[in-house]
């Protein structure tokens, strides 16, 4: 299943930065510090988990009700449980998704400064000779 949510943060993520997400990621695994980056690729990561998620209980669950599968004595609880981990999944990805955006949307690219020619410093002044007085 294709999903457009983590796709939209990661292109957002790309193009504010200006870099291939790899490439964002090799450089934060490399900070030591955490930085306002760092955070926003391990949301993603956490957006992307739960769309996984989401994925494999969808799937599990579409087993379970395959028409042609006999439905067992243990089975009602299996659907709970594929149930409760795909709205587990959703309202995870919905409120990290709501975060992240609410993030990327404060912030904007800034363009590269503009390169200014120095100023010529004067100099510095000799200082005026000691005299000595007695």
């Amino acid at each position: 299943m294709t999903h457009t949510t983590s796709r939209q943060i990661a292109e957002h993520i790309e193009a504010l930065y200006g870099r291939p997400r790899a490439e964002l990621e090799a450089h934060a695994d490399s900070t030591t510090h955490p930085n306002m980056l760092s955070a926003l690729l391990a949301s993603h990561k956490a957006i992307e988990f739960a769309e996984r998620d989401l994925d494999f209980q969808l799937q599990r669950l579409r087993k379970l009700t395959d028409p042609a599968r006999e439905v067992g004595r243990y089975d009602a609880g299996q659907f709970h449980d594929c149930a409760r981990r795909i709205g587990e999944a959703v309202a995870v990805r919905d409120t990290q998704a709501q975060h992240v955006s609410a993030v990327l949307r404060s912030l904007h690219r800034t363009a590269a400064p503009e390169t200014t020619p120095a100023t010529p410093v004067s100099p510095p002044v000799p200082a005026a000779p000691a005299t000595r007085t007695r």
